[in-house]
């Protein structure tokens, strides 16, 4: 693997010393006013912390899931941390993780009730469902994700993912620019055609360009290790922004983009429904009927709005991946072919009618997720109430992160876990073991990502259209050689393969034609 559990960063104390005298003065008031709580019973195993700073200076703050996954190893499945004061539970273990998320759903519901509270409004994403608080505002925003995006209701979908998906095989056989893009626009497209009634309008649709923006800048700010440092100095959420540069100038800019794009496409829709010529979309059914006040309203953008950037991301993400293990594993790709070759006519594109014939390439979607997790810390849980679990002590309030990266990595339940082998996933007669949006990739208990069956539909038959009529292989260069392709990922709170040149060869000519027919209609 590319990454070294060895690696190290001080980059939490640059932080600190970047801040000035202010901030030493008040790390010296903190370091004498510093008291450890005391607790009934023993907290979880985990590194011995230093006074005030705890574990921060021995995390690799830009993949923090490795040093987790590492001390794993010396403490155990659940380990306890501490970083400037914020006390973390780690889960290292799905069998711990479904035990307490799931099974105790009431107690670890929350979303962490530290300074992160204060620091999504500062960075203009206080809309966001994932992060709400547990309560009355996340219901609401949950009810309206399950009446559009339940299981019954992403099925009927089916036509639109066939187009989009056949628009992507067309994009990706013509194209010369980088993957990440084409992916983007796919799942940027689909998701808006629910959502507002519009497909992205090419790489070069601003709505998807400042959505992009936004989400790279929200992963790199809100991460519970960064947020630490509103909780130790509080005072910096008064001070202007600007005065800072570099992360809080970032925050500025999100609170800018967020803006845009709450109001521009929900009041793109309502002139729409105003003129009586607007698509059928979530939005326009949203608009269709009276509504009591501007809550209402409100909600709605920060739902739509929510949908599509967490949709995006990580389902781009996860095609990526798809394609990058295509590449890496090309006897994989050569018998998923055969499986739809033999199931599908040659010359009809898959569908999800033909989805319980192909149970290799859903082994292939799981093992996607599995082989490098979209979010390898997944996001962080809060306990609404002290908790007592194998003996020892979760506090209330305490984050609780599963590190899905250790779950991934667990060589008990996936040996030889460096491997990407969907054959792990398949009974002995080849059926499926799990469902799919049981993956541990979608979170845990209440907080599981309500739309688990659109992203699932939507990446099988991006997957099922690509390998009907394409072959992944390795890009030569100038002189006719192999570009060999590493398997490096991103940092951040949503990983993604970095950029990798590959090339597309389409093997099945009837169907490449029928696509290209289609797009001139």
């Amino acid at each position: 693997m590319d990454e070294s559990f060895g690696a190290r960063s001080t980059q939490p104390l640059s932080y600190i010393l970047a801040l000035g005298i202010p901030c030493i003065i008040a790390l010296v008031v903190a370091l004498g006013l510093t008291r450890r709580r005391r607790y009934p019973l023993p907290l979880p195993p985990g590194p011995r912390p230093l006074p005030f700073f705890g574990n921060a200076l021995n995390l690799d703050t830009d993949r923090p899931w490795l040093t987790y996954t590492a001390w794993g190893k010396t403490y155990g499945k659940i380990i306890y941390s501490r970083i400037f004061g914020i006390e973390l539970i780690i889960i290292n273990s799905e069998t711990t993780a479904r035990e307490l998320l799931d099974k105790r759903s009431v107690i670890y519901s929350d979303r962490p009730v530290i300074r992160t509270n204060e620091l999504y409004p500062l960075a203009g994403l206080a809309f966001n469902t994932v992060f709400l608080p547990y309560g009355e505002t996340l219901r609401r925003h949950r009810k309206i994700f399950h009446q559009v995006l339940k299981a019954e209701v992403s099925v009927s979908y089916h036509k639109m993912y066939s187009r989009h998906a056949n628009e992507l095989v067309i994009n990706l056989l013509n194209t010369t620019c980088d993957l990440q893009q084409q992916t983007e626009v796919y799942t940027g497209s689909l998701i808006m055609a629910v959502t507002y009634g519009r497909p992205a309008r090419g790489s070069e649709d601003p709505f998807l360009a400042r959505a992009h923006e936004l989400a790279e800048i929200g992963k790199h700010v809100v991460t519970p290790e960064r947020a630490a440092m509103f909780t130790v100095f509080p005072f910096l959420e008064k001070l202007p922004l600007s005065c800072f540069g570099g992360v809080f100038a970032l925050m500025e800019r999100s609170r800018e983009l967020s803006q845009q794009l709450l109001n521009e496409p929900f009041n793109e829709v309502k002139a729409q429904m105003a003129n009586g010529n607007a698509s059928h979309s979530l939005v326009a059914d949203f608009l269709s009927h009276a509504h009591d006040d501007d809550d209402d309203e409100g909600t709605m953008k920060a739902v739509a709005l929510t949908g599509y950037m967490a949709g995006t991301e990580t389902t781009a993400s996860a095609l990526q991946t798809f394609l990058l293990a295509m590449i890496l594993y090309p006897d994989v790709q050569s018998k998923a072919r055969t499986e739809i070759n033999l199931a599908v006519r040659h010359d009809k594109m898959p569908c999800l009618d033909d989805r319980a014939s192909l149970p290799y390439l859903d082994a292939i979607l799981r093992e996607v997720l599995r082989w490098h997790p979209l979010a390898p810390l997944g996001i962080p849980h809060a306990t609404l109430n002290d908790d007592v679990y194998d003996g020892y002590f979760i506090p209330k309030g305490a984050i609780v992160m599963v590190n899905q990266w250790a779950l991934s990595q667990d060589e008990d339940t996936y040996p030889d876990a460096s491997r990407f082998d969907p054959s792990r996933h398949l009974t002995v007669d080849g059926k499926l073991k799990n469902p799919f949006v049981n993956h541990f990739a979608f979170g845990h208990g209440r907080r599981t990502c309500p739309g688990r069956w659109f992203a699932e539909n939507g990446m099988w038959m991006a997957a099922a259209a690509i390998l009907a009529v394409l072959r992944i292989d390795h890009a030569k260069d100038s002189n006719g050689d192999r570009i060999e392709v590493k398997p490096e990922f991103s940092t951040g709170l949503v990983v993604h393969p970095k950029p990798f040149r590959c090339a597309f060869e389409s093997v099945n000519t009837v169907r490449e034609e029928q696509l290209r027919a289609m797009m001139k209609k």
